[in-house]
């Protein structure tokens, strides 16, 4: 990395920080007199919008989006490739009202955990699968009905560029069960904000949004056959986009992701 990225990258990090501190401070105070949709805008949106402009005007990582024709005007599941933060970052910013599935452990963090809780959050306890998966047709449902799209990062974790992991079928269960469609979702961020290391890379993203898929009748075949249809076409844009290992299929794993 020249010495010139070595400061962009560092102001980048200095810059998002004191951000993220201040805003999370402001919204503590701010967010709890703001009507849902307006505090998911004022709290997340806002400030993930920020955090993609810094990472473009400062770090040099910009993004251009394919698909945006696919997007259907009422909110479903999104199930998401994981890679980096950028793409969270960049996904919350871009649908809302957004609700996330997240660690419950994030919620305690000092004022970025209690601005989070305030956007009701499907915060899931990842030690107890099945309880996980049983809030996340609760609360799922319960979000897509009062027009919140769902975020799902089927793979569980970042994974690194070159990889796809398993999919958990949560996602996919909650769509059939909700009877939504699930809009998947692949780019290569990693490939300019690695999952290791600070360092930031300065290039172009590419975030490919793919055909809205309507699950084939109800029941657990029709959430695998649904599940395994939005691996696939994953699987397949992400070999389009970087050299890509394929673990095969999609998994039956009953953890949510």
């Amino acid at each position: 990395m020249s010495t010139l990225q070595v400061f962009r990258t560092l102001l980048f990090y200095l810059l998002l920080s004191s951000s993220s501190f201040v805003w999370c401070i402001v919204s503590v105070f701010v967010a709890p007199f703001l009507p849902f949709r307006a505090r998911y805008r004022f709290v997340i949106q806002t400030w993930c919008r920020l955090a993609v402009w810094l990472a473009k005007v400062v770090a040099g990582i910009r993004y251009e989006v394919s698909g945006l024709e696919n997007i259907p005007q009422r909110p479903c599941v999104i199930l998401a490739k994981h890679q980096s933060t950028w793409e969270t970052f960049f996904l919350c910013g871009f649908f809302e009202p957004l609700s996330q599935v997240v660690k419950r452990e994030l919620l305690f963090v000092p004022f970025f955990g209690w601005a989070m809780a305030m956007l009701r959050p499907i915060a899931i306890d990842r030690s107890n699968p099945k309880a996980a998966l049983k809030q996340l047709a609760k609360r799922g449902n319960e979000f897509l009905e009062k027009g919140a799209w769902i975020l799902v990062f089927p793979e569980g974790t970042r994974i690194p560029v070159g990889q796809i992991g398993k999919f958990s079928r949560g996602g996919a269960a909650l769509a059939v069960n909700a009877g939504r469609p699930v809009l998947p979702v692949a780019h290569n961020a990693g490939e300019f904000w690695p999952k290791l290391g600070w360092t930031k890379i300065p290039g172009t993203i590419q975030v490919v949004i793919g055909p809205l898929m309507h699950a084939q009748g109800s029941g657990p075949r029709a959430i695998a056959e649904l599940n395994d249809r939005a691996f696939h076409w994953v699987e397949q844009t992400q070999r389009r986009l970087s050299n890509v290992e394929s673990p095969g299929a999609a998994s039956s794993l009953t953890e949510p992701s």
